[in-house]
């Protein structure tokens, strides 16, 4: 009897662990909403399966992406939504890409992984 109770109770903290995910903190949440509009900047474009979107057009389908993750509680951070969102096609596996000003495509992940490191520097100032 003194066994099950033990279980019981390591299984029920167990699950309230799993339970306890949460959306991003208040910082991420700052982090993520800066790449979503990082991704919108005029005379950028980002390539979705072949074919190349408008920035804004870019941002509403990330933005999408993110509020469908962040229901699962699959979005804890910065990272995890450039890596669950906005790195490839959910769909196709094929990779994201960005290129701005006609300049050369280039992955989105490293891309926007770039931009956080410099808006995490400007936010330390």
């Amino acid at each position: 009897m003194r066994l099950n109770r033990y279980a019981g109770a390591i299984l029920l903290a167990a699950g309230l662990q799993g339970a306890a995910c949460a959306a991003p903190d208040p910082k991420a949440q700052a982090e993520i909403a800066h790449l979503l509009d990082y991704v919108a900047t005029p005379g950028c474009q980002f390539n979705r399966n072949g074919s190349w979107h408008e920035g804004a057009e870019a941002r509403a389908h990330l933005k999408k992406k993110y509020d469908y993750l962040l229901k699962r509680d699959l979005v804890t951070n910065a990272e995890s939504f450039i890596e669950r969102a906005a790195t490839e096609s959910s769909m196709s596996g094929k990779p994201y890409q960005v290129r701005c000003g006609g300049g050369k495509a280039v992955a989105s992940g490293p891309y926007l992984t770039e931009e956080l490191k410099r808006f995490r520097g400007r936010a330390g100032k």
